[in-house]
């Protein structure tokens, strides 16, 4: 056991259960995963990528490459989860991946032998021939090496959420920087939120030992954090992350509700995307610690050194017995001070510099450890360390026997996010790293993440940040005074690489090592954007946190430029990767469409209803009665019911947009191709709507309510097109047209009555309202009432016979179809479904859906005389092009079979009677079927070439997917009742 006998944030009264690779052992609560799988000496804890190679944790944080798991089972498998930063919880199980068959014995680690062979853009240069095999061995062979851990393939049993956040300042990460900045914004009154990805707040404060204002920094932070949330204008989220930064203010963050917990509590979400809107952000993220390039700089056991440190002073779990720390500036320094005082054994010290710090110097000796001044270390040994070769400054080796290495090769500010809307990060020698001088509107890097790497230095840029900000937003503020701050020091030299015989690493998870950097350069890969693609170096799920930098470095080095002059890649987000569950949140399975109900569903489902999707909405499709054998037999019954009798149909789907103001005709007679204008109040037109390309949008129907109020149907699939094409004419094209529009298709519950009795049957409930021909002629619109309800009424039909369409408030729309039902008893009333809606709309030749394709001009369909000449319109100039008003257009036709017992099938192509079934003899297509009672046969609707001249012609209509191939007459599209009489009632 590594577990030091006291110190840490642990709380030891708290034992947890866990197991890793179905060994069980015991941790603490307040203990990560990795931090436990420490204290119980478990070192190796995955294989590398590419080679396979044995690897142990590299870090304590988010930017760790190697320990990489899956947690659960089953469909809640969640694999390629950092051990550091899952919060130990009763009954854990970790699983390590990319191994075969255990961690310990992989056979796929004879990859390393074949290393010459898998050097930098081997996959471009091999697998090219034979080009015969690439499909049949080496695709196959790709995949299945490929990937990190696997997924269950089951649906994905944890529910997600989302949630909007709206704050004058957000800032991001909750260390020392962060903590002065949000309290010093709150209490001058501003709205804040404060997103740390970690559990406790601190950051470094509890990784190290420091004090604030002469207190612990650790008991500091916790104050700190707890003053933040009661205050009533703070809303702190500790377990996200912000991992984007986005136009507008706009941040997108992951909240871990439940990740802590062994399953979520009823009814709670396993995470919740957020949306944050800011006004201004501070950036206190803190900075990540660069490793050193050299030999066997990745076995298991060498880590950073402030991961030591951290698993030591947070997690009281030491590394190893016997601890080096290879360093390049003070903060390794820092480290060994830190662990002397808990305790542990440092063996030796080995600083790249001449010269370390004196007094640190001094105490490492007085302790007993060896210090190593102006020495590199140039190879790590052993399968899980064992050993050190020192290189001293005079040149002269030795090895040290030590089982765990920290390296402090300097740190990289934690920019990223500062860095998603195209700042680019600029070289500073000052600290050897890249800041972001120049960052983004709205958002200030402070403290680590600005470059300011001194504990003194960090909370001072923090007061520094908040008075910024609060400058900004125009509140009121006294002096900010940072808190008081223990020493320490921070500086650094550059070291990026010590060259050495072994393999040195610079990406850990892709396997990218020095040697790939140098042959990179040799080949001419030497822009960062291609040498990144060539290598991989950085295309793992760290993002290159730990290797983009040393591996700039040494392309720097080879192609003999500066840093600064080789350039650095952008950040893009998202900055840690995000569950695929919690983007989509909600928008999954059942809800991923969202079933809408009408108001006569349920008085639809007594009546036994079968129900289709139309949209997002559920419609029935017909209504079968006992007896009947098929569908087709149910539809013909409620065709012939509207033809003969009565029938109703749920409407209600149709999209309604409501317009209000004195310039709405205006607005509509730019929008439809035919006069509005001269509608008058009480009445209604059948209208066109074009698209700006000239192809027909939709169509529907204008009713004048009242002088000033207008009410619009569209296609069921159309609604929200339409309304956000007249939002977008109203509001950006002629903004000076005073008109108002809303969605109102919810809002009311709307009937088709058809039938040459609809108008017996609507008398009988409007019995004080005159619906004689004289009184309510075709095309009228009225407001009434019915028992005391708003009722909407419009004479219009869509199947040819005398019909109405009757709406009133949504709520009472059940009331409405249960009344029309039962007045119509003794009449024939009958409800039809989408089907026999769609056989009458067939019949009569009106272009609906399968017509109106994005692909038809209104002359294609037979509404070319609907096209005004006296007025603009949208689509107006372009409906005019030659190619649209050519008369060879396939234009809308109706067809039968020659043999009135032929089936015909929709999407048939229109051929010569002697035409070869080939595209170049296609002349149209069929796109509506239907089964007409009122003829006796099948007929369809089609769209043909020149097809307005060709009525009576013979033609074959070819189903090469079916098999079927059936002669055709091409007739007018009205097939019932063309005189239109029977609507005229």
């Amino acid at each position: 056991m590594s577990r030091l006998a006291q110190g840490g944030a642990i709380d030891r009264a708290k034992p947890i259960r866990f197991s890793f690779d179905g060994r069980g052992y015991q941790g603490f609560e307040g203990d990560t995963l990795a931090s436990a799988l420490v204290a119980n000496d478990v070192r190796l804890l995955g294989r590398s990528f590419k080679y396979h190679r044995p690897r142990g944790l590299l870090t304590a944080g988010s930017e760790e490459p190697n320990a990489l798991v899956t947690l659960r089972g089953g469909a809640a498998a969640e694999p390629n989860t950092r051990a550091t930063t899952i919060q130990l919880y009763d009954g854990l199980e970790a699983v390590s991946q990319n191994r075969w068959p255990s961690l310990g014995f992989d056979l796929m680690a004879v990859n390393g032998l074949f290393s010459p062979l898998f050097v930098a853009g081997f996959y471009y240069k091999t697998f090219m021939w034979p080009a015969a095999l690439w499909e049949k061995l080496y695709e196959p062979v790709i995949r299945r090496a490929a990937g990190l851990g696997a997924i269950s393939m089951a649906p994905d049993p944890d529910s997600y959420d989302r949630a909007h956040g709206f704050c004058d300042l957000l800032v991001v990460g909750a260390g020392p920087a962060g903590l002065v900045a949000a309290r010093a914004a709150a209490e001058a009154g501003a709205r804040v939120i404060v997103a740390e990805e970690d559990w406790l707040a601190g950051g470094r404060l509890n990784a190290e030992r420091h004090e604030m204002d002469g207190r612990p920094g650790g008991e500091w932070a916790a104050e700190t954090w707890a003053a933040l949330a009661r205050m009533p204008n703070v809303t702190l989220l500790p377990r996200t992350t912000v991992f984007g930064s986005y136009d507008d203010g706009g941040f997108g963050a992951v909240e871990r509700v439940s990740d802590h917990l062994a399953a979520p509590l009823p009814g709670q979400p396993r995470q919740r995307l957020w949306k944050i809107v800011a006004k201004r952000c501070i950036l206190a993220a803190g900075a990540i610690e660069r490793p050193i390039v050299f030999g066997g700089n990745d076995r298991p056991g060498v880590m950073t050194a402030s991961a030591i440190g951290s698993y030591v002073h947070r997690f009281a779990a030491s590394p190893g017995e016997r601890i080096a720390i290879f360093t390049a500036g003070d903060s390794g320094w820092s480290v060994v001070d830190d662990l002397r005082a808990a305790g542990v054994t440092v063996a030796a010290v080995i600083d790249a510099r001449a010269d370390g710090p004196r007094d640190a110097v001094a105490r490492a000796k007085a302790s007993g450890s060896a210090v190593h001044l102006g020495a590199v270390v140039t190879e790590a040994r052993g399968g899980l360390l064992k050993s050190i070769d020192i290189r001293a400054a005079d040149g002269r080796t030795s090895r040290l026997a030590v089982d765990a290495l920290g390296m402090a090769g300097g740190w990289n500010p934690s920019m990223g996010i500062g860095c998603n809307r195209g700042a680019r990060p600029v070289w500073s020698e000052a600290i050897h790293g890249f800041v972001l001088e120049t960052p983004p509107a709205g958002l200030d890097p402070a403290g680590a993440a600005a470059g300011r790497l001194s504990l003194g230095e960090a909370v001072a840029d923090g007061a520094r940040a908040a008075a910024a900000a609060l400058d900004a937003l125009g509140i009121r503020h006294g002096d900010i005074v940072a808190p008081r701050t223990s020493a320490d020091p921070a500086g650094l030299a550059a070291l990026w690489h010590v060259p050495s015989r072994g393999k040195a690493f610079v990406d850990f998870q892709h396997d990218v090592t020095d040697k790939d950097v140098a042959l990179a350069a040799r080949e001419g890969f030497t822009s960062v954007e291609h040498f990144k693609r060539y290598t991989t170096l950085g295309m793992a799920t760290d993002q290159g946190k730990t290797s983009q930098v040393n591996g700039q470095a040494l392309l720097a080095a080879a192609t003999g430029k500066a840093i600064a002059e080789a350039g650095t890649i952008l950040s893009r987000p998202p900055w840690l990767p995000v569950a695929i569950g919690t983007l989509a949140s909600h928008h999954r399975e059942e809800h991923f469409r969202p079933v809408r109900h009408t108001a006569g569903h349920g008085w639809a489902a007594e009546q036994g209803a079968v129900f289709v999707d139309v949209g997002q909405w559920k419609r029935a499709q017909y209504f079968p009665r006992p007896g009947e054998r098929d569908w087709l037999e149910t539809v013909t019954r409620e065709v012939e019911a509207v033809r003969s009798a009565v029938g109703l149909c749920d409407v209600s789907t149709l999209g309604k947009i409501e317009l209000l103001g004195p310039d709405v005709a205006v607005l509509l007679d730019r929008l439809y191709a035919n006069r509005m204008t001269s509608l008058a109040v009480g009445r209604a037109r059948y209208g066109l709507m074009l698209r700006e390309d000239g192809m027909v949008m939709d169509d529907g129907t204008v009713a004048r309510i009242d002088p000033d109020r207008y009410f619009l149907t569209t296609t069921t699939a159309n609604a929200a097109k339409v309304m956000q094409h007249i939002d977008y004419a109203r509001q950006v094209l002629w903004p000076e047209l005073d008109v108002q529009a809303v969605s109102v298709t919810e809002q009311w519950a709307q009937f088709a009555v058809a039938g040459p009795r609809s108008r017996t049957l609507l008398q009988r409930i409007l019995p004080d309202f005159d619906l004689s021909n004289e009184a309510f002629p075709f095309m009228a619109a009225a407001a009434l009432h019915w028992r005391g309800v708003p009722v909407r009424l419009f004479r219009i039909s869509f199947s040819g016979e005398l019909a109405y369409e009757i709406a009133v408030p949504a709520g009472h729309g059940d009331a409405l179809v249960r009344a029309l039902a039962e007045a119509g008893q003794d009449i024939g009333f009958t409800p039809y479904g989408t089907e026999a809606l769609g056989v009458l709309r067939i019949e009569k030749g009106h272009p609906a859906g399968n017509e109106l394709s994005g692909q038809t001009t209104a002359s294609d369909l037979g509404l070319g005389r609907m096209l005004s000449t006296a007025k603009d319109y949208i689509g107006r100039t372009l409906a005019a092009r030659p190619a649209l008003t050519d008369p060879a257009r396939p234009t809308l036709v109706g067809l039968r079979p020659i043999d009135p017992g032929t089936r015909l099938g929709g999407g048939a192509h229109l051929l010569p009677q002697d035409g070869v079934a080939i595209a170049e003899n296609d002349q149209g297509y069929v796109t509506s079927v239907a089964w007409s009672p009122a003829l006796g046969q099948w007929i369809a609707l089609g769209l043909l070439k020149s097809g307005r001249s060709r009525h009576g012609e013979r033609l074959r209509a070819v189903d090469l997917l079916r098999g079927t191939d059936v002669p055709v007459k091409v007739v007018d599209p009205v097939f019932v009742d063309p005189e239109g009489a029977r609507l005229h009632g």
